[in-house]
């Protein structure tokens, strides 16, 4: 297999799931402004969506999408136990926070990313952000480790990613110290590192 993807973007979460199940794959970057990846290769080619992460599997078919990507992974590896059996309350929990992640999160964040979005329209991103930020923080409150409990999944790769877009924007993560303290659990996890170091993230 082969992931493309670029540092630190969402691909990351399944740069980390890779690393967690202990596949043989290979990365390689992608510019998503000049689309071209690291080879030169045109990446309109490869997606035509024009983002990142992008999985080829061994049969040559790619897969897009970043939660289905870790729910693929998953799903290949169940003995990895990163996403709960299918047809279960658990794993219709998995996908709602994926969903949560990628629909609310994840989109809340892009106006940070975008070089025609002015100061005015920033703070009011800052502020979905925060509305976002709370709901995550509110799923703590039990004293859970992880999203769906004390296990890790493919929900908490997708969510450490994004969730820590806070700091470089600038909004921290102060404001929340149960996802504060939930992402310096992620983080100290070994094959995290490992997929974090492999995007030069990581001294």
């Amino acid at each position: 297999m082969k992931l493309y993807y670029k540092p630190g973007a969402c691909s990351l979460a399944s740069h980390i799931i890779l690393k967690e199940i202990g596949s043989d794959f290979e990365i390689e970057s992608v510019d998503t402004d000049k689309q071209v990846t690291e080879s030169g290769a045109d990446f309109t080619k490869i997606n035509p969506k024009g983002y990142v992460p992008v999985l080829r599997l061994d049969n040559g078919e790619f897969l897009t999408e970043g939660a289905a990507v870790l729910q693929y992974l998953a799903d290949q590896n169940p003995g990895s136990g990163l996403a709960p059996e299918l047809g279960t309350l658990e794993r219709a929990r998995l996908q709602e926070h994926l969903n949560f992640t990628s629909t609310e999160l994840h989109k809340a964040f892009e106006p940070f990313f975008s070089s025609s979005v002015s100061d005015e329209e920033k703070q009011g991103a800052k502020a979905n952000v925060r509305r976002k930020m709370d709901h995550f923080e509110s799923i703590f409150d039990d004293g859970r480790k992880y999203l769906l409990g004390n296990k890790f999944s493919v929900a908490d790769a997708y969510f450490f990613v994004v969730s820590n877009w806070a700091i470089p924007t600038g909004i921290g993560l102060d404001k929340w110290p149960r996802i504060a303290a939930f992402s310096k659990r992620v983080a100290d996890r070994i094959r995290v590192q490992d997929a974090m170091h492999a995007e030069g993230l990581l001294n």
